[in-house]
């Protein structure tokens, strides 16, 4: 298991991918101009969070979860390693606040030192964030994110199994549940997409709901312990 200084030397999938990875911002930017649905995302994280809740988005990118989320009425903050995704969601979104980090490297004082909150209802890592980490980094991430859950909160994560997009790794869902269980979280829940359809082996893409180990969740909705 790599640790924190194994991680500091290591590039992500992402920084590897060179100029390849350039129009992602610029392919998001276009479908919101021509009137695109790009908020299923969204959709189902306002679903999963509390009223008025706190989220962080990690892997932001250009901003478009981030934003959905805060017209819902979420307090969100974004983290993103890319200098030039940053700069567009700080351009295009404005009131979206960004931190410019490695999610191998986040914890509780990174956040408080810029002023951002340390605990989270809900972490939303979406946009194949997952098959992009440094390699060997991610029950690290995991680790990191599951700190920053107040009891109770949840990660929704989504990725491709397949090795795409470019330059990404190939991640069996079983793999990841395995990962996320050694970082101290349990599998909740397991969908082929954002509009819930139904989880079957074999699926291109899978959305998974984490929650801290020995948590459940009540039917009021209320955590308990188990």
């Amino acid at each position: 298991m790599p640790d924190d200084s194994s991680a500091a030397i290591r590039p992500t999938r992402w920084e590897q991918a060179g100029v390849g990875r350039r129009g992602y911002g610029e392919k998001f930017a276009g479908l919101i101009r021509a009137g695109k649905d790009v908020e299923g995302e969204a959709r189902l994280a306002d679903a999963l969070a509390p009223r008025a809740a706190t989220i962080l988005d990690a892997g932001s990118g250009m901003g478009r979860v981030g934003a959905a989320l805060q017209r819902r009425g979420h307090r969100v903050i974004g983290v993103d390693l890319d200098e030039e995704l940053v700069a567009q969601s700080r351009s295009t979104y404005p009131e979206l606040p960004v931190v410019q980090a490695r999610l191998d490297h986040l914890a509780p004082e990174v956040l408080h030192e810029r002023g951002f909150p340390t605990a989270y209802d809900l972490i939303v890592v979406v946009g194949n964030v997952m098959i992009l980490l440094a390699d060997g980094t991610e029950q690290l991430v995991l680790r990191r994110l599951r700190a920053l859950l107040v009891p109770g909160g949840r990660i929704l994560v989504g990725f491709h199994t397949n090795a795409w997009p470019a330059n990404s790794r190939t991640y069996h869902p079983d793999d990841f549940v395995a990962d996320a269980r050694a970082a101290g979280l349990d599998l909740e829940q397991r969908f082929a997409s954002y509009d819930l359809l139904p989880y079957v082996a074999g699926t291109d893409y899978v959305v998974t709901v984490l929650r801290r180990s020995g948590e459940s969740a009540s039917p009021s909705g209320a955590t308990e312990a188990v």
